[in-house]
């Protein structure tokens, strides 16, 4: 990279480390809860920003588990400890096939070393190929990711979705249909 491509990514890193300290700044002041689910989406960021930043990412824990200040009171909900346990989770499995991925590859790269270093070693063209093999399943692993997490991004959509749905579709008289005629409110959209 030259200077200034590495300059402007330093830029904005320190931007969006502002945002994150003015997000939990925010949320302290606030008395809000503090998650990291929370302060990526407050702060404009991705989680793993927070992850790849250590400091930030103890800050965030240190402002979480420090008690509100008298008067202020921040619940914390079974659903958001819910949520937070499921993303924790799924990160888990992420890292631990990512983990077998590269010990695969650490192993493969040791076995062609040997061999070759043997004096038996495999064609170049074949080397090549291999290593083209590598960097393809590399960017599948990384498009996956990128999937899942539109995956995960569309379902919670489609769930606010049908909770909008049924909301609309809700009469007090237990009918489902507004002023209680036999056809649906114009607009109304069903649930199936």
């Amino acid at each position: 990279m030259t200077s200034p491509m590495i300059e402007g990514k330093r830029a904005d890193s320190a931007r969006r480390r502002e945002r994150v300290l003015q997000a939990l700044d925010a949320a302290l002041r606030n008395g809000q809860d503090i998650t990291v689910s929370g302060l990526a989406r407050t702060a404009r960021v991705d989680r793993t920003f927070l992850y790849r930043h250590r400091d930030l990412l103890e800050r965030v824990h240190a402002a979480a588990t420090t008690p509100a200040e008298a008067g202020k009171t921040a619940a914390v909900s079974r659903a958001s400890l819910q949520a937070d346990l499921a993303n924790a989770l799924e990160r888990n499995t992420r890292l631990t096939a990512r983990v077998r991925q590269l010990e695969k590859r650490l192993s493969e790269e040791l076995g062609t070393t040997v061999w070759t270093e043997s004096g038996l070693g495999a064609p170049a063209d074949l080397d090549q190929l291999q290593r083209r093999i590598t960097e393809l399943e590399q960017q599948l692993a990384d498009v996956q990711g990128q999937l899942d997490e539109r995956i995960e991004e569309l379902d919670a959509a489609r769930a606010a979705n049908r909770e909008l749905t049924r909301a609309l579709n809700h009469t007090p008289d237990g009918t489902g249909l507004r002023g209680g005629s036999e056809r649906p409110v114009a607009g109304a959209v069903s649930c199936q």
